[in-house]
């Protein structure tokens, strides 16, 4: 099993910065991908941004450019940084790991942006 905890989401104006930061622990072998997911009230949950065991990165249209998303293996733990939050940005971010068994979640860390 894999444990997540995630932590960093707020409440934030239009335009300002939050860092998401997801630590992993447990049995960590055989992971590939590392990502965050969001859900907005009465919307399915969306990809926001992934990175691969090799560097390769993912990102939603929505986000590119504001979002970045990096990972220290030393720490175990995945970061999303996000700047020039909008309102449309305001969801439950979860954070994701996929390895050689299956799918990991979070339990979910609210961003929320003011107009």
């Amino acid at each position: 099993q894999v444990q997540l905890a995630e932590s960093g989401g707020g409440l934030v104006q239009t335009g300002g910065s939050l860092r998401l930061s997801c630590a992993a622990s447990g049995r960590l072998f055989g992971i590939y991908a590392v990502g965050w997911y969001r859900q907005a009230p009465g919307k399915q949950r969306e990809l926001a941004a992934t990175v691969t065991n090799g560097g390769s990165t993912n990102y939603a249209d929505s986000v590119k450019g504001r979002f970045t998303i990096s990972r220290d293996n030393a720490k175990s733990t995945v970061y999303l940084q996000m700047n020039s939050l909008k309102p449309e940005d305001t969801a439950v971010y979860y954070c994701n790991v996929k390895n050689i068994v299956g799918d990991y979640w979070g339990q979910g860390t609210q961003v929320t942006v003011s107009s």
